[in-house]
């Protein structure tokens, strides 16, 4: 179990933080924070939280930052245990794993344990074993919060724990939003919106790094970091690494416009199914999201309008594909990105003329880098230098 003990070092060390990884490198940065998402995790026994994301959002990070806090909240060291699940690959390991910590409790007569199973769905099926220990009642005293940048294995895994969550949340970790970047830059909303100069500084910057933290602080690696975790959650989820390449910049060429799996298709010479099958797989890793057209309701059958969540995200894959996009893509993507995150919908519109953004009681054209056309009077337009403005005073 030596494994084990390397991964929970507070259980023998007091000044556990300057030996542990991520806690090092936070320390570092020059623009750091303490995750909000952390606080909403439930502490309450009992709970399954759920808490998924992209990868290099400061997942790990954030929990042991919440074990530094329950440290320092008086939890008994042995009742906190974290195990990175990565390089287990079978459910005998991790059966193994969780075996010997629910004795372990018994030995120390841990009342409450807080248990952090990072990446654990990099093991197929690792549900199965969480859900038979909770049934058992092994847990029924504890806090368990199952983390995973891969999506997919976290996603649809609470389906699968009806009834078992108890006061359990579901959280997905985003990049920063505009009005969080500016925040973690140290500048409120409404001290940013009357210093039209560093706004701007701030936005063009926000265009390069997007919300993630190690493009924030200018790591030279952040492209390869980001980029070979797609590559493995590509591999991890039996996809062809060539097909994934020859969609996204097929999608790159053709965004913002919208679009339909079979122009896809054809500049791939792959069947529209198959199409539709990455982008699904894309949307689930959280990587792109579409918005559908919409006149009295929803119609998936249309074109779809496809954005990147995030400026980043959208950088690294036009260099990891050697294959350019259109600014207007970049300015309409983040502001469908915003309105997703508030309205928790997004749609757009077309026929004589079209309408990028639909939301709530919203409608906006973001016209940076496109040609004027009239509009409805009901339509904001948004040209370049009025976007950061708008994302920072749209609540």
């Amino acid at each position: 179990m030596e494994l084990i003990f390397k991964q929970n070092p507070w259980w023998f060390l007091d000044e556990w933080e300057n030996e542990d990884k991520h806690i090092k490198e936070w320390k570092k940065e020059k623009y750091r924070w303490y995750p909000k998402w952390i606080s909403k995790i439930s502490l309450e026994p009992f709970s399954l939280n759920f808490v998924y994301g992209a990868r290099q959002t400061g997942k790990t990070t954030g929990v042991k930052l919440l074990i530094k806090k329950l440290i320092k909240a008086n939890v008994e060291a042995k009742a906190i245990f974290y195990f990175d699940f990565e390089m287990i690959s079978s459910l005998k390991e991790l059966r193994k794993i969780l075996q010997w910590y629910i004795e372990e409790k018994k030995r120390e007569k841990i009342p409450t344990a807080y248990i952090f199973l990072d990446e654990v769905s990099s093991i197929e099926e690792w549900f199965r074993i969480v859900k038979f220990f909770i049934d058992q009642g092994s847990f029924e005293d504890d806090i368990i919060t199952v983390l995973g940048s891969s999506t997919l294995g976290i996603i649809k895994a609470p389906e699968r724990f009806s009834g078992r969550k108890g006061r359990g949340k579901i959280l997905e970790i985003l990049p920063l939003s505009f009005p969080e970047f500016i925040e973690v830059h140290g500048y409120k909303k409404k001290e940013i919106l009357y210093n039209s100069e560093i706004l701007k500084e701030l936005w063009e910057k926000y265009k390069v790094t997007g919300g993630f933290p190690r493009a924030i602080n200018q790591k030279e690696d952040a492209f390869d970091t980001l980029i070979s975790g797609i590559v493995s959650e590509i591999y991890k989820h039996k996809k062809s690494l060539g097909i994934s390449q020859d969609i996204l910049a097929s999608l790159l060429t053709k965004i913002p416009s919208p679009l339909s799996y079979y122009s896809i298709a054809q500049d791939v010479g792959i069947s529209h199914k198959t199409v539709r099958e990455y982008i699904e797989f894309f949307k689930d890793s959280l990587l792109l999201e579409l918005a559908y057209w919409k006149s009295n309701g929803a119609n998936p059958r249309k074109e779809k309008k496809i954005f990147f969540r995030d400026p980043f995200i959208l950088r690294a894959i036009s260099f990891w594909t050697s294959t350019k996009f259109l600014e207007s893509a970049l300015y309409e993507g983040i502001v469908q990105e915003h309105l997703l995150r508030k309205f928790n919908e997004i749609y757009y519109f077309r026929n004589s003329f079209e309408i990028d953004c639909i939301a709530g009681d919203l409608k906006i054209e973001v016209k940076a880098g496109k040609p004027h056309r009239k509009y409805p009077r009901n339509v904001l337009i948004l040209e370049e230098d009025d976007i950061p403005r708008f994302l920072v005073e749209e609540k």
